[in-house]
């Protein structure tokens, strides 16, 4: 499987997903943000987390609107696979891929801190190396996580089984808890919490790295 890891000025936690994407041995391409395609041969985008663009506007806003995004976009759009991450779940529901928006945490300050997450499906290439109902820990860390959609959006993506990661104990929040979700073909993830940061036995866990080798391992067996 061959990822392209989308890199702003900003972004942080690039590297940790290209490491996450190598360790589930896939091949990893870095792509900067101005340039206007993928490299060839492309199967998951990864849109990392950080404070792409500083943050300035609008949270993701600034990077949804660089050369690339067109390209992640048209690959979304003939069925690619894409993952956003914490700012990359913010760009990705600022460039329409995902529905919703995320707004600053309740409390109103930064969060740092690993959480309990619920994972709400198993059928999805990204939750597929889970069960439904398992509880995950995996880390947080941001200040405008607060998802937030309508009630007929909401009640949309539960009948449509795309909630993909509920929180436990919701830090930020968020409407019905939601964590994290998927597209309605079911090929993009959007979620805040980090799972690149709890992929190595190095990081306290690696309950992280079974998005990663589910992912990869969805390729193999393709």
């Amino acid at each position: 499987m061959h990822a392209a890891v989308i890199v702003f000025p900003g972004s942080n936690c690039d590297r940790d997903l290209a490491v996450a994407f190598r360790n589930a041995g896939a091949r990893v391409s870095m792509v900067w943000h101005k340039d206007t395609a993928l490299p060839g041969g492309v199967d998951v985008i990864a849109v990392p987390g950080g404070f792409s663009f500083g943050d300035y506007l609008r949270c993701g806003a600034i990077a949804a609107n660089s050369p690339i995004c067109r390209a992640v976009v048209a690959h979304a759009e003939r069925g690619g696979y894409v993952l956003g991450v914490c700012n990359g779940f913010q760009v990705l529901t600022e460039t329409g891929l995902l529905p919703g928006a995320l707004l600053r945490n309740a409390n109103l300050k930064y969060i740092c801190k690993t959480v309990e997450l619920r994972v709400e499906t198993a059928d999805s290439a990204f939750t597929a190396g889970y069960s439904a109902g398992e509880v995950i820990t995996i880390p947080i860390a941001h200040h405008d996580g607060n998802y937030f959609a309508d009630d007929d959006t909401l009640a949309r993506l539960r009948g449509e089984d795309r909630v993909a990661f509920t929180y436990c104990d919701n830090p930020n929040g968020s409407v019905g808890d939601i964590a994290g979700l998927l597209s309605h073909n079911r090929r993009v993830l959007g979620m805040m919490p980090h799972p690149e940061r709890m992929a190595e036995a190095a990081h306290g866990g690696t309950q992280g790295a079974a998005l990663f080798d589910g992912l990869v391992g969805r390729f193999e067996t393709a």
